[in-house]
């Protein structure tokens, strides 16, 4: 029992040790599962295409309420 304590002790010491964080850091690391170069590159070129496809259509919107405005109030 004074094993639990002294680690319920240590648990709620406040401070911040760079060891720890390095450590920990390094074991959630461990856990990801990271795409593969042919994952990666595909869904780069899907986010550019969407980006771009947004950009575009929202020029597009822009220009045409610009043109409803200039015709109504110009």
């Amino acid at each position: 029992m004074a094993k639990k304590d002294e680690a319920a002790l240590q648990e709620a010491k406040p401070g911040f040790n760079p060891s720890d964080f390095f450590k920990e850091t390094k074991e959630e690391l461990d856990k990801v599962v990271w795409p593969s170069r042919q994952q990666l590159i595909s869904e780069s070129i899907a986010v550019m295409l969407m980006v771009t496809l947004s950009a575009t259509l929202i020029y597009l919107v822009d220009n045409f309420f610009a043109w409803v405005a200039q015709q109504v109030f110009g």
